[in-house]
C-alpha cells in the first residue's frame, strides 16, 4: 500500500471520501482530474457548479494519464487502471460504484 499524500478535490463536498451532494452512496468514493483544468473533481455537476468554463473529455491516447484517485485511501490511478479496475481500487481493495460507467461519456473518449 501506497503512503497517500493529501490531494485537493473541488466540488460540492459532503465528507473526506469525496462524496459530493450528487453522489454519496457508500461506493461514491472517486474523483475525476478534469482535463480542461487538471484540477479534480468530485463529479461533473460538480465541476459545472464551480469551474466556470465547460468540461473536455479524455483522449483515448492520454488514458495512461492519472487522473482517478481513490476517496479512501487517496491512491491516484491511470484512466487504464480504473476501466480495468473491475470497479475495486487496486491499492486498499475498497469497492467503487460501477454505476459510475454510466458517466464516463463526460469523461473519457468512447468508441
Amino acid at each position: 500500500m501506497h503512503i497517500p499524500e493529501i490531494t485537493v478535490v473541488k466540488g460540492l463536498l459532503t465528507d473526506t471520501h469525496t462524496r459530493c451532494e450528487h453522489y454519496n452512496s457508500p461506493l461514491d468514493i472517486i474523483a475525476i482530474k478534469m482535463k480542461c483544468c487538471n484540477t479534480y473533481y468530485a463529479c461533473i455537476q460538480c465541476h459545472e457548479a464551480i469551474a466556470g468554463h465547460p468540461a473536455e473529455v479524455w483522449r483515448k491516447n492520454e488514458f495512461y494519464t492519472k487522473a482517478i484517485l481513490c476517496g479512501n485511501c487517496n491512491y491516484e490511478m491511470s484512466i487504464n487502471e480504473y476501466l480495468h479496475s473491475d470497479y475495486i481500487c487496486p491499492d486498499c481493495k475498497s469497492p467503487l460504484n460501477p454505476k459510475c460507467s454510466n458517466h464516463n461519456h463526460f469523461y473519457f473518449e468512447e468508441g
